[in-house]
């Protein structure tokens, strides 16, 4: 059975970037992008294909004949993307769900509407994913790991395994998290961080940024 259109909420680097993944390795044929009308750019295009108005969606590409793939970062804790996800839902759009031909996965893993899986993820067995999950570039996913709704993982994260990652949670590039812990829902995980106990909602978790050396490059000795 032939794929669907598809047409990509949103017009910034997420996206363009989905746009190509999902021509060059899928069977989606992307025919469009969709903002609300405030948000239109001038020209109307990105990346040569035409920007519609979100609130005239229906009636240039209908739900009976495209599928929707939301791609808007973090922002609010992912509540922003979810609460667009949920609104397409509403008007009865079904959703790309995406795993990207370079991922390693042990048995077809499940994931839920709206995930976008890039290159590179180790995604071990008895994993579950649910619906609006972004795991970027080069990830980590251990065994038994549940991952709930609406969550971001940014590259080179390492859950380990019988972990469970709470709904609407952002983890940040290079985090760690130990085997069987839980990250409460809406947490935030810096770049970085390593984590060895369960959180609390809500809990926002970083490591203090590299300092600078008073000295100059050139003003090193050795170098």
């Amino acid at each position: 059975m032939t794929a669907r259109p598809v047409v990509i909420f949103g017009v910034g680097d997420f996206a363009r970037v989905a746009a190509h993944y999902l021509a060059v390795d899928s069977p989606h044929e992307v025919v469009a992008f969709t903002v609300h009308e405030r948000h239109l750019p001038n020209p109307a295009t990105l990346s040569g294909l035409p920007v519609v108005a979100f609130e005239d969606l229906e009636a240039t590409h209908p739900p009976d004949a495209f599928s929707l793939f939301v791609a808007i970062g973090f922002s609010r804790v992912n509540q922003a993307r979810a609460e667009i996800v949920e609104e397409c839902r509403g008007r009865g759009y079904p959703f790309v769900r995406y795993v990207n031909s370079l991922a390693t996965n042990f048995g077809d893993v499940a994931v839920g509407d709206n995930t976008f899986v890039f290159e590179n993820n180790v995604i071990q067995p008895f994993v579950t994913i649910g619906d609006d999950v972004i795991l970027w570039s080069g990830n980590h996913i251990g065994h038994d790991v549940t991952i709930a709704d609406h969550v971001f993982i940014a590259s080179h994260v390492v859950v380990s395994g019988n972990c469970t990652i709470g709904a609407y949670s952002f983890i940040g590039v290079n985090a760690t998290i130990r085997d069987g812990i839980t990250i409460a829902p809406r947490c935030v995980i810096g770049a970085g961080a390593v984590i060895m106990r369960d959180t609390d909602e809500g809990d926002v978790l970083a490591v203090p940024h590299t300092r600078l050396f008073p000295k100059r490059s050139w003003e090193l000795e050795g170098f």
